[in-house]
């Protein structure tokens, strides 16, 4: 084991537990961080909370208890209190998904910008000229790096461009797709931020008799079983999320090892088209 005092790294997640019974993306990114540190004699502690308040009490907590070596965050905003007080407190830490490359932190960066301009510019080669994005939560600083590389880039190409803003749940996607499908001038293209929202918006096209891929095409953030399962199967922008949680545990075990803070590019979510996406009918 390398210089932690517990064998414990921490994982604090700031949403409702609901959530992570059905979301993919969180229960992949935890499986390759466990499977990577279970091998290096290190636990995986998970914590959900209700907020950010009770996170950033959660970390003071785990320092003043020494309960952890490290900590991992994700889910990072533009100014994000979180990066000041895991200095402050000196407790070493890893980010998953920074927006940038330069954080005080060891991070592995995802190129969220390039990726949206890559799925925007896929539609409108099929020759989609109205698109909409169904969005996360905009707090986050992926969210806002994904809609405004969506704006910039219907902009560059001269597409129509709507962005609604929605939580990840069945709910959120649906209740989006809803307000998307029932107006005047109806996108014939959506991008969902993850692939829960997208399987609410395909059930959604279909009770409203919009036929996909005929009248709507559809593109998923994220693969999972649910994309693939669809039907019509869903296209996607794909990132290898196990490897990432992989990627981000090696870096947590240099960290405690005194390495250096480094950035670590994740190889950029790609566009794997399937059944949901063809040219406007």
């Amino acid at each position: 084991m390398t210089r932690g005092a517990v064998g414990a790294v921490g994982f604090v997640l700031a949403r409702p537990a609901r959530i992570l019974g059905i979301e993919p993306f969180t229960m992949e990114l935890i499986a390759g961080i466990e499977g990577r540190l279970a091998g290096e004699g290190h636990s995986l502690l998970l914590y959900v909370v209700p907020d950010t308040e009770a996170e950033i009490a959660t970390y003071r907590r785990w320092a003043e208890g020494r309960l952890v070596d490290a900590v991992i965050l994700t889910n990072l905003s533009r100014d994000d209190d979180r990066l000041d007080v895991l200095g402050e407190i000196g407790l070493p830490t890893v980010v998953v998904g920074g927006p940038r490359r330069d954080l005080p932190f060891t991070n592995v960066w995802i190129d969220n910008a390039q990726a949206m301009r890559d799925a925007v510019a896929y539609l409108s080669g099929l020759g989609h000229t109205d698109l909409a994005q169904v969005s996360g939560p905009g707090g986050m600083a992926h969210t806002q790096a994904r809609v405004e590389a969506f704006h910039e880039q219907c902009a560059s190409l001269g597409l129509t461009g709507a962005v609604l803003e929605a939580d990840y749940t069945e709910e959120g996607g649906a209740s989006a797709t809803r307000s998307l499908l029932g107006r005047a001038g109806r996108p014939s293209a959506i991008v969902y931020d993850n692939d829960i929202m997208a399987v609410a918006g395909l059930g959604v096209a279909a009770e409203m008799d919009v036929a996909v891929p005929t009248s709507l095409s559809i593109v998923a953030w994220d693969d999972s079983n649910l994309c693939r399962l669809a039907s019509p199967p869903l296209t996607v922008m794909s990132l290898d999320v196990h490897g990432i949680g992989a990627l981000a545990a090696d870096c947590v075990l240099n960290v405690l090892a005194g390495g250096p803070a480094l950035s670590h590019t994740a190889p950029r979510p790609h566009l794997v088209p399937r059944g949901s996406t063809a040219q406007p009918g």
